[in-house]
């Protein structure tokens, strides 16, 4: 099988690229991760692609270079799809028309509700009975792009954003893996 080359772009833990290089280590997975990049120095997901032996660059700069550099490194190890996860930076309207149909998000709602921060807590005060985490395509708008996979998860009265969090992260190591299957067999 001929692997699609992909990068993942982090900001933080990076739990959900752990979960991405885990499916991608299987011979049947279509994608190899090839790049991993951080807006942050102090992303401990770092410590997977080192763990992994998965080249990474930290671009913290402001958008601009940080998007002039990125493209650079995509173009010269030929990527073909790039996944965010956890990635806490707004791409540009331009940057994103390049790669477009080729760039995925996991986002920690049931979009289109409660796109944007602080999920949990606007969740929890509109006393929803479920909540739950989308993979979707990235266009020009917040949290917008054509949902690929969503997992729901039942809100419980002892939930806390925190708990909610845990609870939902889970689900997003199953399904990321799961989107990129489905749209890479498209």
């Amino acid at each position: 099988m001929v692997k699609k080359k992909a990068c993942v772009f982090i900001s933080g833990s990076g739990t959900n690229l752990k979960s991405i290089i885990k499916s991608s280590r299987d011979y049947n997975f279509p994608i190899n991760i090839e790049l991993v990049i951080s807006n942050k120095k102090s992303a401990k997901g770092l410590n997977y692609a080192k763990k992994y032996s998965i080249p990474y660059r930290i671009l913290a700069c402001d958008r601009r270079k940080f998007e002039q550099g990125v493209l650079q490194l995509i173009f010269l190890k030929k990527i073909e799809i790039i996944c965010l996860a956890g990635f806490m930076k707004i791409l540009s309207k331009n940057f994103v028309r390049k790669f477009r149909g080729k760039i995925l998000n996991i986002h920690p709602s049931l979009l289109p509700k409660f796109k944007g921060l602080n999920t949990f807590n606007r969740v929890l005060e509109t006393n929803e009975k479920f909540s739950g985490c989308t993979v979707h395509f990235v266009n020009a708008k917040l949290d917008s792009g054509k949902i690929i996979l969503q997992k729901k998860v039942k809100i419980s009265k002892k939930d806390t954003p925190n708990k909610l969090a845990k609870k939902i992260l889970i689900q997003e190591h199953k399904i990321y893996p799961r989107a990129i299957m489905k749209i890479i067999s498209l």
